[in-house]
């Protein structure tokens, strides 16, 4: 049994953001608070995004707190840049993340004390940073006929970029940004594509300015302070309208079809009596949050959420969700991590610390 004041759990953006407060506070890693990371290296869900999505295709990736990334170069990918920018972080800052760690579950453990289960033994802790984010959990809708399909369905979260689609008809199924993006690399090289989206897409033209960025992140956390499965931030601010989404949208890349009815085994159908032959299905479907390992506490309202003030579980205020809801981007990450922070010092200071409550408790 290990005991520290605080666990962190996953060392994305969210989790290295909540760390460095955590930091600046006066804790000490390994021996006030620890950082698990489940990942095989620095880097959170950016060191599995596909070759082709390079940096300078990357929109908003804001700096973590107190380290700026710079010089880096455009044309590399996404992956190697930002992992190389977290790994060098967690070393300007001895964060000391812990991994690969897998943590199982998060119960009560009398006394005041959480008690984390993971592969490296179990964590007593005051307090918990959860920044699971969502990679882990990819979203596969369930349609009729789907598992007689002959050829190949993929994920987002397994996309390996397009080379792979050469010559083949392929379906993208989802009209979020990495639909489009899968979208607009793949129809250079295969032999058809079609795009399939539950509702009509909303493209957003012109600037995205700090007002509506707010009004959009106020809809998310509307939700998450209801109960209700919180939405993607880009979900209510519609796709943004780059130059190459204007080439794709005249030259058709970018005609959507509504949702089919059915899978076959060659392709997908419509009750109407339409069909599209295909080789591959690509489910752009997103994602949703990693929170599995909170089951144990009962978190979740009737609505299917975690209900959230701030990054406080309504239920349970030793926990905090950073990087869930309206924190599920880069800027709102950091700042979500900050305000967890504060949060959980005026906590510690109404308690005695975790080992000394581990000790009474035994």
């Amino acid at each position: 049994m290990h005991s520290v004041d605080v666990v962190v759990i996953g060392a994305g953006q969210a989790g290295l953001s909540g760390a460095y407060h955590l930091r600046r506070t006066g804790l000490e890693p390994d021996r006030d608070f620890v950082v698990l990371d489940h990942a095989p290296r620095a880097g959170g869900a950016w060191q599995f995004r596909w070759p082709s999505l390079t940096y300078g295709k990357v929109h908003g990736m804001h700096a973590l707190p107190g380290m700026e990334l710079t010089g880096a170069d455009d044309s590399r990918p996404s992956s190697e840049v930002i992992g190389e920018y977290f790994d060098s972080y967690e070393r300007a800052f001895g964060l000391r993340v812990h991994r690969p760690v897998e943590v199982s579950a998060v119960r009560e453990g009398g006394g005041g004390l959480l008690l984390v289960e993971t592969s490296e033994g179990t964590y007593a802790t005051r307090a918990l940073i959860s920044a699971t984010g969502t990679w882990d959990r990819p979203f596969w809708p369930r349609y009729p006929g789907q598992d007689t399909f002959r050829g190949r369905q993929l994920h987002t979260a397994n996309y390996p970029g397009p080379a792979e689609f050469a010559g083949q008809r392929v379906v993208v199924v989802g009209g979020g940004a990495s639909g489009t993006q899968h979208l607009m690399e793949i129809a250079e090289v295969a032999a058809a594509t079609h795009w399939v989206t539950r509702r009509p897409p909303v493209f957003h033209e012109g600037p995205f300015g700090a007002d509506q960025g707010r009004a959009a992140v106020a809809m998310v956390a509307d939700r998450v302070r209801r109960g209700l499965p919180p939405q993607s931030v880009v979900s209510v601010t519609g796709l943004p309208v780059t130059d190459a989404v204007r080439r794709a949208r005249e030259s058709g890349v970018l005609d959507r079809l509504p949702m089919f009815d059915r899978i076959t085994p060659t392709g997908i159908a419509w009750d109407d009596g339409r069909t599209v032959e295909a080789d591959v299905i690509l489910w752009a479907t997103g994602f949703r949050p990693a929170v599995d390992h909170l089951a144990p506490l009962r978190l979740r309202e009737p609505g299917g959420g975690i209900r959230v003030e701030g990054t406080q579980a309504v239920r349970d205020a030793r926990v905090h969700l950073v990087g869930y809801g309206p924190s599920a981007s880069t800027i709102g990450a950091n700042r979500a991590g900050r305000a967890a922070v504060r949060a959980i010092g005026r906590l510690l200071d109404r308690a005695e610390p975790a080992a000394e409550q581990a000790a009474s408790a035994a």
